[in-house]
């Protein structure tokens, strides 16, 4: 039983040695928002194939954390990753699918990414300073999904704008992980 501690513990440093691979995706993260919000786009096309772009980024992301984390969060990101690659497959596959089909499938995520915000700021809570912080952005993040899913019009600029805060929220996430985990490596 130490053996594996032990192996934990190595596991853990060697992560924690890579701390500045979040804070650039972070910083990537939030490059996108502000692209994103500045963008005029006009075609359904387009926007599935930027938020194609978004998930398959989300994706590799979340795949990087299976890697990273413990326990059963493995599995939590390892099915993230996958749904996250599974729906940016779909939108390159058939880019000319209706809006609201599209905005449905933002609903799900910021729907499913907030409450899964939400559990990590419920588990960090006493460990990590900025606990509330998460805690706050996926509650923002479930509400508009609840809010976007009853929305079907054709307006790009709201998917557009759905795009940039997912973009924004996963930068601000990537940016606290990049500094909680500097935080822990030091003490």
């Amino acid at each position: 039983m130490t053996a594996t501690v032990s192996l934990s513990r190595v596991e853990e440093r060697e992560a924690a040695r890579l701390w500045w691979v979040y804070l650039i995706t972070g910083g990537a993260w939030l490059l996108l928002a502000v692209i994103v919000f500045r963008f005029d786009w006009s075609t359904v096309s387009s926007i599935s194939i930027l938020f194609g772009i978004v998930m398959l980024a989300a994706a590799a992301a979340e795949l990087y954390s299976v890697f990273t984390a413990s326990g059963w969060w493995r599995l939590a990101y390892a099915a993230l990753a996958i749904a996250f690659a599974a729906i940016g497959i779909v939108a390159f596959a058939h880019p000319g699918n209706t809006f609201a089909a599209l905005a449905g499938v933002m609903s799900f995520y910021f729907i499913f990414k907030g409450g899964f915000d939400i559990a990590l700021a419920v588990a960090a809570h006493g460990e990590v300073d900025l606990w509330w912080l998460r805690l706050t952005i996926g509650i923002a993040e479930v509400l508009l999904g609840f809010w976007s899913a009853g929305y079907f019009g054709r307006s790009a600029v709201l998917l557009v704008v759905w795009v940039g805060a997912t973009a924004l929220t996963r930068g601000l996430n990537d940016i606290l992980a990049a500094f909680a985990i500097r935080a822990a490596r030091t003490a």
